[in-house]
């Protein structure tokens, strides 16, 4: 991997283009053989020579056009293959070995469980042979695998399977056949001794297709629901976007190393585990849903992302944003829309707004990288996802249908960009979004002020919307930018007000979306006899901040009237986060917190008006996070933040007890996976909550002993976790014994220790290192505990710098082995100069030592370098 910047502004098209690829694999563990038959033409530059990438292989022979080339013909380095003096076209072979047993990085094939497996997005394929490893590059592959019958049984590549054979010596043959052209990181293998859950699928032109996903032998039970979710998916891409699947058969793996959650390579997806394996002893609805969600994101991959592919990684969110957008417009269909959009709004608040206010923020298409593994973003996916939200809103989801199927049309078997994508929807529309593309360069969250103004004379209400966005590193100055404004007016007497623009005939419905193209913009409505109540950003329709100073009346009426479910959450959010900041302030000087009782009361009544919708008043209850509210403050003062929330939990406890107690006298419901069934548990489980400030540890125990599923079991041990009681020992212990053997489960074992807000958790975290449930080789066990620890605010950011110390430590043992993960972990520093002036000396100087450390990985390299560049 090069060392040196990556800027997008130097994209040039590569020279040469690889029509066909034809691999060959004889798999061993220690040592395998590649060779690689490349139909190589020239496309660039006539005296162009041939560069290929590479990493970490042992070159053994090299021939064109059936030549065997000799030393003098070709130079090999670290990471290329220079091969000069090439003709126009050509066939190259290459015969290369690897070592997926030693591959603890988990790029490229390497080894999980015994099971070989690839991870090649971004750059994983030149671990496995010399190529040209960029996404414009699309080529047809056929893949012949060969391996010992008795330890792998099963051969997997992309398409439909050519042939199988038995060689006679206890070994067989696989070869894989894909039609249709695609990038390298798409390429996949798999082999191993696997169990097989079976299914079928006919599109809708009639094809038959064959479903089937591997799992360890002994898990194929906890692989139904994913099925389920999986056939859902593909009904759900026909229905709504008319896009079909086109192979024979639809392979998904699951594996317990690796580095990111699925992975959507051509027809066959390789999993984490923990987004396949699900049942109602060892998942919890959370577990469901994202499984849910995962699987629907891979497969709407196949034609966001596969088939219509990227140009270059710069253009990373052009596949990634979009497929998260069409996977929670999925989950939103088949669950509740309010609750996933409330669910989506909430990870974006906690991830992804500090990241745009940060050192690391970057626009959803970044200008450069050092490491490419870096961009894999919450600003990428989640924010990308936002940016397409924000077309449909203002294209409607009509014309949004039609910007997607010209956008198909146009570039099915293309590596396309973002522009490509965005003309796409504008050309199907007659709309000039030229406007629009600020999104994709421009960093940071922007924020918008509102004036308002009512004349009783005329009936006339005016509405000023003011946007500015903070200076970002490298972008000190902004630009304007064309979003939507979502909003209705609401009565006093609670009912939405028609909407009347001044110069329109007649009313437009009670809500709308108004364009903001400019610094300011004035809307002014008429027949608006009284003073009303402003409804903004109506579900969440562009990923802004909005600066309101509304009254406890307005947020009152809100929270129990607002036609929008998500602005009526928001308006409980808002009322929470006033009264949470003055008891932050409070309870940093000392003194009691902020009186409550307003806010209980405008939540009591909140909750009233939706108790019949479970999911909904659990979202309703629960209060800001830690990490949303410590973006809110100018000095981030961990145990204040933390003081502040207890303080408010108790006092909602206190004020809605008889209600809570009602939640939980409710009949016992059998389990079921469904949204409706989670909804109930979701309550149920908040109510428990709040209600353990009051009756302490009892009623957790006595669920946590009863509880026939994981969900309400695990719900009660996070409870029990978090009080400094015998029972909670108990009760760990008990988990524990319970699910020995079963890493899934410990893994949520573990984090749940890394995140207690208990004085001796880095105690515990240093302790677990040891346990046989932990394992530095495991990405999963790695993010449940040092990852938990990274974001448990309280502890992390001890003032001792303890928790500092630690994690610098876990970071330098990772980085040689596997640079992805610590790179990830070495995130948690990014926003160091938000906290108090011992803290961040702590942190500089930990972040110093790691800068300083002798052979750092590019990956580490750049984090820590633009975080003490900030």
């Amino acid at each position: 991997m090069s060392h040196q910047p990556i800027r997008r502004a130097d994209y040039l098209p590569p020279d040469f283009g690889i029509d066909r690829v034809e691999l060959e694999f004889d798999l061993e563990p220690a040592r395998t053989l590649v060779r690689a038959r490349l139909a190589i033409r020239r496309i660039g530059a006539s005296d162009a020579a041939l560069v290929l990438d590479g990493e970490d292989m042992e070159l053994l022979g090299l021939a064109l056009d059936g030549n065997a080339l000799a030393a003098d013909r070709y130079r090999l380095e670290p990471t290329r293959l220079t091969i000069p003096g090439v003709p126009d076209a050509f066939e190259l072979v290459i015969d290369g070995a690897i070592a997926p047993a030693a591959n603890t990085a988990l790029e490229g094939l390497y080894i999980s469980s015994s099971v070989f497996c690839t991870q090649c997005e971004p750059e994983g394929f030149r671990r496995i042979t010399w190529f040209l490893d960029r996404p414009d590059v699309l080529s047809v592959f056929r893949t012949t695998i060969r391996a010992e019958r008795a330890r792998f049984p099963i051969l997997l590549s992309n398409g439909n399977l050519a042939a199988a054979r038995d060689l006679g010596d206890g070994r067989h043959e696989a070869v894989w056949d894909d039609p249709f052209p695609k990038p390298s990181y798409l390429f996949a293998l798999v082999a191993g001794d696997l169990a097989v859950v079976e299914d079928r699928f006919t599109t809708r032109s009639g094809r038959d297709v064959a479903l089937k996903i591997l799992v360890e032998h002994g898990k194929e039970g906890r692989a139904g629901y994913a099925m389920d979710s999986l056939k859902r998916s593909m009904r759900w891409d026909e229905e709504t976007y008319g896009l079909e699947y086109d192979l024979d058969v639809f392979h998904i793996v699951a594996v317990s190393d690796f580095n990111m959650g699925a992975m959507e390579n051509k027809s066959l997806n390789v999993f984490n585990d923990r987004f396949i394996l699900a049942d109602p002893a060892t998942a919890t609805d959370l577990d469901y849903a994202n499984v849910e969600g995962v699987v629907a994101h891979e497969y709407f991959h196949n034609w966001t992302g596969n088939r219509i592919t990227c140009r270059d990684w710069f253009q990373l969110s052009l596949k990634e944003g979009l497929t998260v957008y069409r996977d929670q417009e999925f989950t939103a269909d088949e669950r509740s829309r309010a609750v996933k959009r409330i669910q989506d709004v909430r990870v974006l608040r906690a991830r992804q707004f500090p990241e745009d206010g940060g050192p690391l923020a970057h626009p959803i298409r970044p200008d450069s990288y050092l490491e490419i593994n870096n961009f894999y973003t919450a600003t990428v996916y989640e924010k990308g996802a936002e940016v397409i939200r924000m077309l449909e809103a203002l294209l409607d989801r009509d014309g949004f249908r039609r910007g997607m199927d010209l956008y198909v049309a146009r570039h099915d078997g293309e590596a396309a960009t973002c522009d490509q994508f965005v003309a796409a929807m504008a050309d199907a529309n007659g709309r000039d979004l030229s406007h629009f593309l600020r999104w994709y360069g421009q960093a940071g969250t922007p924020r918008l002020t509102l004036e308002q103004s009512h004349d009783a004379a005329t009936g006339t209400y005016a509405l000023t919307v003011s946007q500015r966005t903070p200076p970002t590193p490298g972008q000190p100055d902004k630009l304007p930018l064309h979003l939507p404004v979502h909003m209705g007016l609401i009565g006093r007497d609670g009912a939405e007000i028609p909407l009347r623009l001044e110069g329109e005939n007649a009313p437009q419905g009670t809500s709308r979306v108004l364009e903001l193209t400019e610094a300011s913009q004035t809307w002014r409505f008429v027949g608006v006899e009284a003073p009303p109540v402003l409804s903004i950003n109506r579900g969440f329709a562009a990923p802004v901040v909005v600066e309101s100073s509304e009254s406890e009346d307005d947020l009152a009426l809100r929270m129990r009237a607002d036609a929008d479910p998500f602005s009526r959450w928001e308006a409980a959010q808002s009322f929470a986060t006033r009264l949470l900041l003055a008891g932050i302030a409070a309870a940093a000087e000392g003194r009691p917190p902020p009186p409550t009782d307003a806010f209980v009361a405008a939540l009591a009544a909140a909750f009233d008006a939706v108790e019949g919708d479970p999911a909904f008043a659990a979202e309703l209850l629960a209060l800001p996070g830690e990490l949303y509210l410590a973006e809110q403050v100018a000095v981030i003062d961990v145990e204040a933040i933390h003081a502040a929330r207890k303080a408010l939990r108790a006092a909602v406890a206190q004020g809605l007890v008889d209600r809570l107690r009602h939640v939980r006298t409710g009949p016992p419901r059998p389990f079921a996976p469904d949204a409706a069934s989670a909804g109930h548990r979701a309550l149920a489980n908040m109510a428990l909550g709040y209600l353990s400030t009051i009756d302490g540890p009892a009623a957790a125990m006595a669920q946590y002993r009863a509880a026939d599923n994981m969900t309400d079991r695990f719900s009660a041990l996070a409870i029990l976790s978090e009080l400094d009681v015998p029972e909670r020992t108990a009760a760990l212990a008990d988990f524990h014994d319970r699910h020995a053997g079963d890493a899934l489960v410990l893994n949520k074992w573990l984090g749940l220790q890394a995140g207690s807000s208990l004085p001796d958790t880095l105690a515990t975290v240093r302790a677990l290192l040891d346990h046989p449930a932990f394992s530095y080789g495991n990405p999963n066990k790695i993010y449940a505990l040092v990852g938990g620890f990274a974001g448990n605010a309280l502890r992390f950011h001890a003032a001792d710098g303890s928790g500092y110390a630690f994690m610098v430590d876990q970071i330098l043992r990772l980085d040689p082995q596997n640079p992805q993960v610590a790179s990830r972990l070495l995130k948690a520093f990014g926003r160091w100069r938000r906290f108090d002036a011992d803290r961040q000396a702590l942190m500089r100087d930990a972040m110093e030592r790691i800068a300083a450390t002798p052979g750092l990985s590019p990956d580490c390299r750049e984090i820590v370098g633009l975080s003490l560049a900030s």
